[in-house]
């Protein structure tokens, strides 16, 4: 999807604010010759920047607008390297709100909805985030945070929380204490609003299946304002993104050139708007696609595929190049496994080797044997044998955050 004059326009305006900041990318943009850009041609000569670009500005190297503008920061919840930390101005504030209210509205909620947001607080985005929206839609936010499991099922059933917001860790952590405790039929819940992770089709169907409710995947990364630069609609066909805040485009990883909608490739994104911390043309290390077929739905604004994962996400093992949605995919063909799964990769004897730890649904279930199965698709599908220990259901860890999923032991 090729960049408009208009967006252009408000690219010249970020530019003009990042050289007069002096900021890294300016001077990216000094070196490359580029002061302004008008035409789509122009547009992908600019650089791209990156998130070491970002943690080399730490602390407030990033800072684009006057410090007296400045009325918030949040941090990227990473946790290798400086920590990123983005200045928000107060129109960066109330750009995000609208967006993340458009969030609500796409999901149905409307200022009648009670809302329980689970993600957390402080510097990373999420909770202040879903609040935001929540209170400029004018619904009713239950500002809970993560963990407290008891607490927070004590609360969803008082106050009859008709929205969760959630990582899918937690939602489904919630969905199977719910379940654990028979308490169904006293939950209320109709939507859930589930991010910052990406899920199978197995988990997602599990907590539809417990809690009864409607689910969308709401995209967003602290980086690019944090959750609510994007949403899936009903009809569950990729997530609908607000171009009129941030342009779009989708490149091969490894050449950097500027692919077709429609194939798939790194998610880089350059914002319109932002006064705090504008980026252009971030690499954000997500892949997906645009979808370039408009949606059934009616909504105007442009879609990109649900995320299938990250291009650091990849594993090597064997010599062969191995994503965590694959192992997802090859699961989801069996319905003797849950949704949760860990790949514990070590080097023994000289050789690399990945452990596949999976959960059986019910103890009836022949553990061998599926283990063997679960082997040998694997094999068929990737080109190696992993060694497979199945374990009971609810026995790997389950999160209030995020689950951590590989643990590469070779690099410990």
């Amino acid at each position: 999807m090729e960049i408009s004059a208009e967006q252009l326009e408000l690219v010249n305006e970020r530019i003009h604010d990042l050289e007069k900041a002096d900021s890294f990318y300016g001077k990216k943009l000094e070196e490359a010759g580029i002061h302004e850009v008008h035409s789509a041609d122009d547009f992908k000569k600019l650089p791209f920047s990156e998130k070491k670009d970002l943690r080399d500005a730490y602390p407030l190297g990033l800072m684009t607008a006057p410090e007296e503008k400045i009325v918030r920061i949040h941090s990227s919840s990473g946790t290798t390297g400086k920590p990123v930390i983005i200045p928000y101005t107060q129109k960066d504030v109330d750009d995000w709100a609208t967006m993340f209210a458009r969030c609500y509205e796409v999901a149905g909620v409307t200022n009648k909805d009670r809302v329980q947001i689970t993600p957390g607080y402080g510097l990373w985005t999420a909770g202040i985030g879903f609040q935001a929206g929540c209170e400029k839609l004018g619904a009713m936010a239950i500002p809970m945070g993560p963990g407290n499991t008891n607490k927070q099922i004590d609360m969803m059933i008082a106050l009859n929380s008709t929205v969760l917001c959630a990582t899918s860790s937690y939602a489904l952590l919630l969905a199977e204490e719910v379940e654990k405790r028979g308490l169904e039929d006293q939950v209320h819940l109709k939507k859930g609003l589930i991010g910052s992770e990406r899920w199978s089709d197995k988990m997602r169907n599990k907590i539809k299946a417990i809690l009864g409710i409607e689910l969308y995947d709401i995209y967003g990364l602290t980086e690019i304002y944090g959750p609510g630069i994007g949403i899936s609609c009903k009809e569950e066909s990729g997530m609908h993104y607000w171009d009129d805040y941030i342009y779009l485009e989708i490149i091969n990883s490894k050449t950097g050139e500027t692919l077709p909608d429609g194939e798939w490739g790194e998610i880089v994104i350059t914002t319109l708007k932002k006064e705090g911390a504008p980026l252009i043309r971030y690499r954000t290390h997500d892949i997906s696609r645009i979808i370039p077929e408009p949606c059934s739905c009616g909504l105007k604004y442009p879609r990109i595929d649900i995320i299938q994962g990250r291009t650091d996400d990849m594993m090597k093992i064997h010599g062969v190049n191995v994503f965590p949605a694959q192992i997802e995919e090859i699961l989801g063909e069996f319905d003797e496994t849950t949704s949760e799964y860990q790949i514990r990769i070590s080097h023994l004897d000289g050789k690399d080797t990945m452990r596949l730890y999976i959960e059986a649904v019910s103890g009836k279930v022949d553990f061998e044997g599926l283990g063997l199965k679960v082997a040998e698709k694997v094999k068929s599908r990737i080109g190696f044998t992993p060694i497979v220990k199945v374990v009971e259901n609810g026995l790997l860890p389950r999160s209030t955050k995020k689950t951590k999923r590989v643990i590469d032991e070779r690099f410990e």
